[in-house]
């Protein structure tokens, strides 16, 4: 198993090459965000839990982290992928290893761990259930139950955790270049004395995710975007630069007239 070595010269560069990286292949990255998110009570840990459409998930949750909260980032990355890039565990990645059970509860208890530590920042762990990359519009979806573990494991030393649903889709709009869109839904709060009601959390999760996807699909294909804040704006692709030339060369030639 592959640990945290968190190194805060890492953690700038990578926010300084993520945002470098989207603004070069996008035209914007715009999220809408719920306001029960911004006000999470910092003792309490969160787990954000995300659909996996694209190779992009994962860049946009340092950016997200440094932008809008206070935390300690983790991620869980799988055990092949992160030997490959062992550079992630510079910036809060751990990993997971499915097939080797007793590897997998090792993880488990490990990010649980890494929850619970006091700090002066909220413990966050993001958090791909899938397990793998899948289209944004498969249905149904499934999602494997270590997040269930890692909920049932936090709530043995503390009272309370947040669960919160995050969901991206890339979508070409009016741009050369496509949009990005994030969307955070509020949290869901779990407490220790109401856990017999959320046995299916797995369940739940699944359900939460195809709607609020769905529900993200709608807005854009509806154009109901004017919630959106602009996270990101890219730089200009080949169709804008075009037209600014012939703004200029426009003007030029009215001035010489």
């Amino acid at each position: 198993m592959l640990k945290v070595r968190r190194s805060r010269l890492y953690t700038l560069w990578f926010g300084w090459y993520s945002r470098r990286q989207f603004r070069r292949y996008f035209n914007s990255v715009r999220i809408v965000m719920q306001p029960g998110v911004r006000s999470m009570d910092n003792d309490t840990p969160v787990v954000f839990y995300c659909n996996h459409a694209y190779w992009w998930d994962g860049f946009w949750s340092q950016i997200c982290t440094e932008v809008f909260f206070n935390q300690n980032l983790h991620i869980i990355i799988g055990l092949k992928e992160l030997q490959k890039h062992r550079f992630f565990t510079r910036i809060g990645a751990f990993s997971l290893d499915r097939s080797n059970a007793r590897s997998a509860v090792k993880t488990l208890d490990y990010a649980a761990d890494l929850l619970t530590t006091p700090s002066s920042r909220q413990n966050a762990l993001w958090i791909f259930p899938q397990g793998l990359i899948e289209h944004v519009d498969k249905r149904p979806l499934f999602f494997f139950r270590g997040t269930e573990g890692i909920v049932n494991r936090v709530l043995r030393t503390t009272s309370r955790i947040y669960l919160v649903s995050v969901v991206s889709r890339i979508e070409y709009v009016e741009e050369q270049k496509p949009e990005l869109f994030l969307s955070f839904q509020e949290p869901w709060l779990i407490d220790r004395d109401d856990l017999p009601e959320h046995k299916n959390i797995t369940d739940s999760m699944q359900k939460t995710t195809e709607f609020h996807l769905d529900a993200l699909k709608t807005k854009i294909i509806q154009r109901q975007l004017d919630d959106f804040e602009m996270l990101l704006k890219g730089t200009d692709s080949v169709n804008r630069k075009v037209d600014k030339f012939r703004c200029f060369f426009r003007q030029s030639k009215g001035h010489r007239k």
